[in-house]
């Protein structure tokens, strides 16, 4: 459904600024509807994030625990991502949407009640933030493969690049709000603000009208939950794509968990971190800017290699750099490559698979994603306990650029198979 108040014509181009096809998954009144709601509701997840990772290392002083924390909210995903999928192909993906945000919203209220009355300890934040992963681990591929239903095919590639614009938008803004919230308040009200955000998604999602798609073909459960995971396993291009965003998932985004580290050495405080988070999220979303503007989808199997190496480098200058102004310069070139490499890899898988398998490979998807990272960054805790955080980020950087070269390497063979089709 598309609304001619946004054609080329009636936009002008943009007045300019930008071209037009650059939003032109804009023209469906339910993916405006999506984009306004995520996007105030990710500011409010990433002010929680930055305030639950400061507060846990203000308890604690342990890098191990910072890693243990984003095991337990990411863990989940992996185990129970298969399960969500198969449920994101069988039922109404707008209204498991809504009950997985009305939950995590739930959880929010009840953190944000436990730090302001002042009893909040460690093991609370643990069980809720696993009781999040579980939520997550249905919530995310529902999303995922919700976007075919707003938007078509057509202009899927440029709904996903103006998600990965909204999801950085959010991380540059939010963490910065949320660093300086909690240096002049407190880091409860960051997670009272964040319950309060999910409001904005809920109400999109209920004035959405949304076709009813067919009902799926009748499987068992284990061959449902199974059929995913095979189609993925046997498909050498889809295989690849997984498998390099498994690599950066384990190797390179556990930087992320040691932030309050580089920016307690750095002596930057709440804020300081808070800008640092940004600066990973003003990097992203510039490269998901670059990636919405783009017209020629059939050379998007050029990026993921060239990103996965350039993260890789930026890894490699932030373990490296010695003030804070150069760990801004090296994350901003870490969020462009990683935004890169995520959205292209999405795209690419999304664009070939049958829509009754869309909701489980976007599960395998997440399981690479966002399933693997916990153990990346519970490794990157004890590393850095063991090593330091400089040189954790470092080698993790090397991993990158290797995994990188790698898939550049076999892109030719691999994706000569994927766009003759399946």
């Amino acid at each position: 459904m598309s609304d001619p108040a946004l054609s080329p014509a009636a936009t002008g181009g943009w007045r300019g600024l930008v071209p037009v096809h650059a939003g032109r998954a804009f023209q469906h009144r339910n993916y405006r509807l999506f984009f306004a709601g995520q996007l105030l509701s990710l500011m409010g997840t990433w002010m929680q994030t930055v305030a639950q990772s400061w507060l846990i290392y203000q308890l604690t002083g342990s890098a191990v625990l910072l890693g243990a924390v984003n095991f337990a909210n990411q863990a989940p995903v992996l185990l129970l991502s298969p399960l969500g999928g198969t449920m994101a192909d069988r039922y109404d993906r707008r209204h498991l949407i809504m009950a997985t945000q009305a939950t995590l919203m739930t959880l929010a209220f009840i953190l944000a009640a436990l730090t302001l009355s002042g009893v909040v300890q460690v093991w609370h934040i643990l069980a809720l933030a696993t009781l999040q992963g579980i939520v997550n681990s249905f919530d995310m591929p529902a999303r995922q493969s919700f976007v075919v239903e707003m938007v078509g095919k057509k202009d899927l590639p440029n709904a996903i690049a103006l998600n990965s614009t909204m999801f950085n938008a959010a991380r540059m803004v939010g963490p910065a709000v949320g660093g300086l919230l909690v240096a002049l308040t407190s880091e409860g009200w960051c997670f009272l603000i964040n319950g309060l955000s999910f409001l904005a998604v809920l109400t999109g999602l209920y004035f959405m009208s949304v076709p009813q798609r067919p009902a799926p073909p009748a499987e068992d459960g284990k061959g449902g939950i199974g059929q995913g995971l095979a189609f993925a396993a046997r498909t050498e291009p889809y295989r690849s794509l997984l498998l390099l965003v498994a690599t950066l998932s384990l190797a390179g985004m556990p930087f992320t968990v040691l932030l309050p580290v580089f920016a307690t050495q750095l002596n930057a405080g709440p804020d300081g971190y808070g800008l640092l988070m940004g600066a990973v999220g003003l990097g992203a979303l510039a490269g998901a800017i670059r990636l919405a503007i783009n017209r020629d989808a059939g050379k998007l199997d050029l990026l993921p290699g060239l990103a996965a190496g350039g993260m890789g480098i930026g890894l490699a200058l932030l373990g490296l750099a010695p003030s804070f102004w150069l760990s801004e310069a090296a994350l901003l070139v870490i969020g462009f490559c990683l935004i890169t490499v995520t959205a292209t890899c999405n795209t690419l898988l999304q664009s070939h698979v049958p829509d009754r398998l869309r909701g489980r490979l976007m599960a395998c998807y997440m399981m690479c994603f966002a399933g693997l990272a916990p153990f990346g960054a519970l490794a990157a805790g004890a590393a850095a306990h063991h090593i330091g955080a400089a040189w954790t980020v470092t080698i993790g950087g090397g991993i990158c650029f290797v995994g990188g070269a790698l898939f550049q390497l076999r892109r030719r063979r691999l994706f000569g198979g994927i766009r003759s089709g399946d």
